[in-house]
Formats: C-alpha cells, sequence, structure tokens
C-alpha cells in the first residue's frame, strides 16, 4: 500500500516506456512518476484523476531536438504557403492576404516549396502581377531562399550589376538582371529592409506555438536559433518574457546563435547570455554552429562536386559558412566552458568537419557530458557513420524529409549524382552503428507532428504519397523512431528526468488515440494526439 494516494492514475492501455518493460498503469504524484505497472489499484484516492486509456497508447511527452518555434509562430500569423504546390494557389494566397491587409507597407510570410518552379526559381513577374504597389517579400519553406517582386529589388537596390555575396546567390535571368529569387546571404539584401518584428510579435508567436506544440504531444524543445545574428531573427526576448513571467509551459533549451562573421572572441558574450537567458524553464546552454547550407540551392557543403542540369561535374562542392580550419578551436573551447555544440550539418562534407571538430575537442578536453548534436545529416559518408558512437555524438534527424517527393527526384538527386544521392538519410546505418538518436522537426520549415514524421521514419514515404520507399534499407522500426523522440531528445537536451516513464522521472505524458504498434505502419500518421500532460498537469 502506497503511503499517499496518486493525483493522477492512468490504467488499462499500453505504456510505452522508451526503455524499460511493458506496463499497463501509471501513477503520478506530486508533477513526478510514482508507480508504473500493470495493477496500480492501491494507488487510487478519493480525489485522485484516473484516466482511462482504453487500449489507448501512453507514452512520454515528445522532445523537438531542433525547431524554430517562435518564428513558426510569427509565421503563423503571416502571409502562408504551406500545405501545397500550386502556383495559381500561392497567387491566390498572396492576392488575398494583400487585400486583407491593406496597411502593411509589405507583404511577408512564406512556405512556398521550390519543386513549384521550373528549376526552383520563382520570378518577380509572378508576385508583380497580383502585389505591383508594394514590396514582397516570402521565404521558402526550407527558409534558405527568398521570392521577392520587382518592387522590393527596387526598394534593395539590386540590379544586374549587383554582385553575388560571398554565402549568398541572386538568381538571374540570362541578361543577368534578377529573376527574383535571392538564395542564403543574399536574402538579406532584401531582409533588413522589412518592417520591424516586435516583442510584442514574438511574444504573440511563441503563445501560439506552445499551444500549437503542446496539442501534438511536444512537451519540451531546443529552439535552434535564439540570439541570432547574420541576418537572422533574433527570439530570446520572447523567451525571457514567458519565462519570467511564468507562462512558458515547456521545457525549452536554447540554442544561442554563433556569429560565422566572427570567432572565438564571441565566447564570453556567449557565456553572459548564458547566464541572462537561463530562467525557469528556459535554460541556454546550447550553442548552435551553423556550418553549410542546403542540397537544393547547392550550398550544402558536399565532400563531392555537384553537378549541373547537364548531368556534367561542376566545380561547386557548397559553402561552408565556418571556416573548416577554425572550427575545431571554437567547438574545443565551447566543449571547455561546457557549452553544447548543435551543428547544422546537411552535407558530408559539413558532418564530417562537424565530427573532426567533436574529436578535437575531446582530445583537448577528455569526454565531457557536453552531448554534441549534428542536426540534419541529409548526406553522410560511410566512412563518418562509425565515427558518431566513438565520439559520443548524437545524430539529430529530420525524419520527415526522407522521402520521394518532386524537390528531391527534380531538385536534388540530379545534382547530387549517384554517389552522394545514396547516402542519404542514413537512418538505418547510423543506427546500426549504435550511433545515439534524437529527432526534431525543424519547424516551420516542415511539419511539426512528430507523428508524421515518424511515419516517414518507418515507411520512408510520406503518408499517402505515390511512391516507392526512398532508400529502404533506411527504415526505422517504429519503437527507435520513437525512442528518438522522446528520450533521445531528451539526452541531447540534457533533460535526464524526462523521456521515459519510470519512477521519479517527471510526469510529461501524452495520450494517443490508438495504440500504432497494433496498426499496420502505412498507418502511423494517422495517430493523433488526445490529452497532453507537463508535470502531471493537463497542458492539452
Amino acid at each position: 500500500m502506497p503511503s499517499e494516494y496518486a493525483d493522477l492514475l492512468f490504467s488499462g492501455g499500453p505504456v510505452f516506456s522508451a526503455g524499460d518493460g511493458p506496463a499497463t498503469s501509471v501513477a503520478v504524484r506530486a508533477g513526478r512518476i510514482a508507480a508504473v505497472g500493470d495493477d496500480l489499484r492501491d494507488w487510487r484516492g478519493p480525489r485522485t484523476e484516473v484516466v482511462d486509456l482504453a487500449g489507448r497508447l501512453l507514452l512520454p511527452g515528445f522532445q523537438d531536438a531542433h525547431v524554430h518555434a517562435v518564428v513558426g509562430g510569427v509565421e503563423l500569423n503571416q502571409c502562408d504557403l504551406t500545405e501545397t504546390v500550386d502556383v495559381g494557389e500561392y497567387l491566390r494566397r498572396i492576392a488575398g492576404y494583400a487585400a486583407a491587409h491593406p496597411d502593411a507597407e509589405w507583404i511577408v510570410g512564406g512556405g512556398w516549396s521550390m519543386e513549384s518552379f521550373p528549376g526552383g526559381v520563382p520570378g518577380r513577374e509572378l508576385l508583380d502581377r497580383v502585389v505591383p504597389d508594394r514590396p514582397v517579400y516570402l521565404i521558402n519553406r526550407d527558409h534558405h531562399g527568398a521570392w521577392v517582386n520587382s518592387r522590393a529589388l527596387e526598394l534593395a537596390g539590386i540590379t544586374a550589376d549587383t554582385p553575388d555575396l560571398e554565402h549568398g546567390r541572386i538568381d538571374r535571368l540570362a541578361d543577368g538582371s534578377p529573376a527574383g529569387a535571392l538564395q542564403e546571404g543574399a536574402m538579406e539584401l532584401v531582409e533588413c529592409l522589412l518592417p520591424e518584428v516586435t516583442t510584442a510579435d514574438r511574444i504573440a508567436g511563441l503563445r501560439r506555438a506552445q499551444t500549437l506544440l503542446h496539442s501534438l504531444g511536444i512537451t519540451a524543445w531546443q529552439d535552434a536559433m535564439v540570439c541570432a545574428t547574420n541576418g537572422y531573427p533574433d527570439v530570446a526576448d520572447a523567451y525571457l518574457a514567458a519565462a519570467g513571467e511564468g507562462w512558458l509551459t515547456a521545457s525549452v533549451i536554447g540554442a544561442l546563435w554563433w556569429d560565422r562573421e566572427r570567432g572565438a572572441e564571441q565566447i564570453p558574450e556567449l557565456l553572459a547570455k548564458r547566464d541572462r537567458f537561463t530562467v525557469g524553464r528556459l535554460r541556454c546552454d546550447s550553442v548552435k554552429l551553423m556550418l553549410d547550407g542546403v542540397a537544393e540551392n547547392f550550398t550544402a557543403a558536399m565532400t563531392e562536386p555537384y553537378k549541373d542540369a547537364c548531368g556534367c561535374v561542376t566545380a561547386n562542392r557548397g559553402l561552408s559558412f565556418i571556416d573548416p580550419a577554425e572550427l575545431p578551436g571554437y567547438v574545443t573551447a565551447l566543449d571547455a566552458h561546457g557549452f553544447q555544440p548543435h551543428f547544422h550539418a546537411l552535407g558530408d562534407r559539413a558532418a564530417r568537419d562537424a565530427l573532426d571538430a567533436v574529436a578535437a575537442a575531446r582530445a583537448a578536453n577528455g569526454f565531457r557530458d557536453t552531448r554534441p548534436h549534428l542536426a540534419h545529416l541529409q548526406v553522410v559518408h560511410p566512412d563518418d557513420v562509425p565515427r558518431f558512437r566513438r565520439l559520443g555524438a548524437t545524430a539529430n534527424l529530420q525524419t520527415y524529409w526522407a522521402s520521394h517527393e518532386p524537390q528531391m527526384d527534380e531538385l536534388t538527386i540530379p545534382f547530387l549524382g549517384e554517389s552522394l544521392s545514396g547516402r542519404q538519410y542514413p537512418f538505418g546505418d547510423l543506427w546500426r552503428a549504435g550511433a545515439h538518436l534524437a529527432a526534431g522537426s525543424d519547424w516551420p520549415v516542415s511539419t511539426p507532428d512528430p507523428w508524421q514524421a515518424i511515419h516517414v521514419a518507418v515507411n520512408r514515404v510520406h503518408d499517402g504519397a505515390d511512391h516507392q520507399a526512398f532508400l529502404p534499407e533506411q527504415r526505422l522500426g517504429l519503437a527507435t523512431a520513437l525512442a528518438a523522440y522522446t528520450a533521445g531528445s531528451a539526452y541531447v537536451n540534457r533533460l535526464d528526468d524526462t523521456g521515459t516513464i519510470r519512477i521519479g522521472n517527471r510526469a510529461d505524458l501524452v495520450l494517443v488515440d490508438r495504440d500504432p504498434f497494433l496498426a499496420p505502419p502505412a498507418e502511423i500518421a494517422s495517430t493523433r494526439v488526445v490529452s497532453t500532460w507537463v508535470d502531471g498537469t493537463r497542458v492539452f
């Protein structure tokens, strides 16, 4: 007999513990898991809230290990081009948004897909048709490119004579004039002119984002861009307000941005930011190092050169945003200060550079518990796969991207060539090599719904898509994918009393509407969240 009754008692269904054996009941007291088993009726008292699982799965709260929550929340209130690839629909939405906001100085938003346009490059003339009188700035779904109209180009002074930036590209017509798309660092030429997104806007965006993420079963996340520079939005003020005012119900780890135009002299500033922005449920002890771009615009750093539209080898191997020769020293210094390195490493050369930097830090400092992780990992060289386990580096997977779709089939595979293409999203290889796996969405780049991502991890095809599985040998099992999105991400987030359902852990829990282990893998994406709890309190 327990000495006290449970505040909350779950019974009558499967419990996914992400590590321990099977159970059908969980008791919660004072925000913590007090008991796990099959018959916990003795924990039920007169004031115990009882939740009948009715055969539905109870699991630990999901944790998104790489997300841009404030940015996503702000974008929910802008011109939304997501969930379609039809150019006509884009233009209807843009025209409708402009008509609904006649006083807006700029039309701002995004979510368009490169696959919608020949060569992935949208033209300014399309936007000129629907918004001829005001500047338009629309980022694409991966946030590495922007679509602008003639008025925006005019205001920015971008002409045929404007040179490309070191870390960016102006897409051009045959005569050299700007086509209407800006890639990577070139986005800053227009972005610097946009109306200011205020602190109030960011706070409202965080409120919207937290509500959405809790509704998807997400109880903690790592925001991959806090205190950003280099033209990216700084969202730290929203988190500081939420944590200080007590309405941040999620646990949030902020990855402080590494200014790629500077060097180790910024580390004292990062130390000060870590202290300032560690409040309540907010902890900022990770540092985001963006090493390269994305494959679709040929800026992801590869070990082999990209091909052109004719299949000929080019001289382009992508961009390194941080000098690979300096990176090991930076990471060694960050590791010595207890910072967690969080790498954007999409190409296999970027992944190798990140692993080399982790190896340097391990050699200099020993194996400190900083839990470095590499996000995205679209291409990983086979020689580097076993290094993840040896170096204690986590593979932070955005599994939703590992599927055939036009952006992959038309804008990526033909330009990578057979060798690089066959190394994409090697989840299975990483798992078999013993790498620690975490998972995240990169929302608003793609859906924040963990079940959509888990569906692709298991099936290697998007829900409802009529495609063959993409490199099916790289599939993960359902339990492995779920563990990555719960215990795996909790490890990366250094939230060691979360991520599993075991006695003493925080009662961050999710109830879904079925037991997906009993259904065919093709139905995983149909799983829906019924309720979400944080520290034993229902937040959805």
